[in-house]
């Protein structure tokens, strides 16, 4: 089978205003609240290759403030409180912190 190639050029179409407005306009509204302090404790496992030893995750992250319902608290803290010395999955580790931390929603306000 043989495929033509097309020697007209495609003109493209122009966008109206209206295509212009839509896109200014976020999709999702963002509250006007305070905002939260801290990283989440899946962002910051999300940038760990697995399987880690505390030591390593305590060497790259352990001054890295965490989003607790209490309010931030440095990795190394809370890594203190956990008995585990070794995370062979993202998911270990992640179950091990919110041992920890607790698993309630944080609150903004």
């Amino acid at each position: 089978m043989i495929e033509t190639i097309r020697k007209t050029p495609i003109k493209p179409t122009a966008m109206s205003d209206e295509d212009d407005a839509e896109e200014a306009t976020p999709a999702v509204q963002l509250g006007d609240g305070r905002t939260v302090e801290g990283a989440p404790i899946a962002r910051v496992a999300a940038r760990l290759a697995w399987p880690q030893t505390k030591s390593d995750i305590l060497e790259k992250f352990g001054e890295t403030d965490i989003r607790t319902p209490d309010g931030p608290q440095s990795l190394a803290t809370i890594l203190d409180s956990v008995e585990d010395t070794y995370f062979d999955r993202r998911q270990t580790f992640v179950s091990a912190v919110r041992d920890v931390i607790g698993r309630e929603p944080i609150a903004t306000e």
